[in-house]
């Protein structure tokens, strides 16, 4: 079995290209890996989603240890096979959603006890745990077990935090164990504070990893303050390694965290959106809803080369929207996943053409312009 590694091919200010390279198949960066929380991309098949372009997907731990169960996955042949996607899969701790949506939750040095959203079972998640979870599921990426305040918070809640996801940073690298061809990822944790940032990163690299995340961010702070953080923040974590900004985000939240040094990154939004009926193009947001389009013949955006575009007029799209039709999910999600694909792979020829910025200028002239006018 061949590692893991990551190749830096080239850069271009302070935006990078590369390739992460893993036994299931290489991942071209910057990647947007499109959120398969319960074992599935909703309302996509598998073979869909590798159409759009994603070289990888995310799962979801606190929802798989849940239903259907690690320990049913790892009998069933692993996530890979039970959810028929052959590719590179990254697992998340599970961290972050103990914090936003289970209840009744108890923190304390060892972990965290909870109870499930779904039947109020009671269950544990520490270190040790989120590292066998995710060893049965058979991810290809792991991600430490790690404490994510919201923000805003003050700077004592901020440092405490940190200190606490160093320190089951630690444990978690050394449950991992010895595991060939699979990474684990270190997660930077500090809230907007450098000071804290950078003792993280410090601590991250004397623990040693196969990848570094910015934790933490799109929390609530807004993009001004997520941008100034990523200012500072990537540029502290290892050169050599990829760097993983989790949560995000918005096409241009994407891009401007490529342009401040970003590898990877994870987002529901264009799944979700396009179930709700938002639509992302070259030229902005659309909502698919609106009468506007009730009698326009015109494709979503005539210049995509997606199934929704390439078949069906926005007429047809309004209709199967408003109808509840499910393949309104179906195509609009293909379309929303099928951009943001394009978006990288826009990224990726234009740091390796050194031209970035001029792309980053064309990128965001072109969503001032709008949706075309209405017939």
């Amino acid at each position: 079995m061949t590692g893991f590694s990551f190749d830096l091919k080239c850069t271009d200010g302070r935006a990078r290209t590369g390739v992460v390279s893993t036994p299931r198949g290489d991942i071209r960066t910057p990647a947007f890996m499109p959120v398969g929380t319960a074992a599935t991309v909703k309302s996509m098949l598998p073979g869909s989603v590798r159409e759009t372009g994603a070289d990888i997907l995310l799962g979801n731990t606190y929802h798989l240890m849940l239903r259907p169960t690690a320990e049913r996955i790892d009998a069933l042949g692993g996530l890979h096979k039970f959810m028929n996607w052959d590719r590179p899969i990254l697992t998340d701790s599970g961290g972050f959603q103990v914090m936003s949506l289970a209840s009744l939750r108890k923190l304390t040095e060892e972990g965290v006890t909870f109870k499930s959203h779904i039947d109020g079972s009671k269950h544990t998640l520490s270190p040790e745990r989120s590292m066998e979870i995710q060893r049965l599921l058979g991810s290809d990426i792991v991600m430490c077990f790690d404490e994510c305040p919201a923000l805003p918070a003050d700077r004592s809640r901020i440092a405490e935090s940190m200190e606490l996801s160093m320190r089951w940073a630690k444990r978690s690298r050394a449950a991992f164990g010895d595991r060939p061809g699979h990474a684990l990822f270190g997660i930077q944790q500090g809230g907007l504070e450098e000071d804290l940032r950078g003792q993280s990163a410090e601590a991250l690299r004397e623990i040693g990893f196969e990848g570094y995340a910015v934790g933490g961010l799109a929390v609530g702070e807004g993009q001004e303050a997520m941008f100034g953080c990523l200012g500072f923040a990537p540029e502290q974590l290892p050169k050599d390694k990829p760097r993983y900004l989790m949560g995000v985000g918005k096409p241009d939240d994407i891009v401007g965290a490529v342009a401040r040094g970003i590898d990877m990154m994870d987002c529901v939004l264009p799944s979700r959106s396009g179930r709700t009926g938002q639509v992302f193009t070259r030229h902005g947001v659309l909502n698919i809803k609106n009468a506007r389009h009730q009698n326009d013949p015109r494709p979503l955006d005539e210049n995509c080369s997606c199934p929704a575009c390439r078949g069906y007029s926005r007429a047809y799209l309004h209709h199967v929207f408003r109808s509840q039709e499910i393949i309104s999910s179906m195509l609009l999600t293909w379309h929303n996943l099928h951009y943001y694909q394009e978006l990288m792979q826009g990224m990726r020829d234009a740091i390796a053409a050194g031209t970035f910025e001029a792309w980053q200028t064309s990128f965001h002239d072109g969503r001032a312009i709008g949706d075309i006018e209405p017939i």
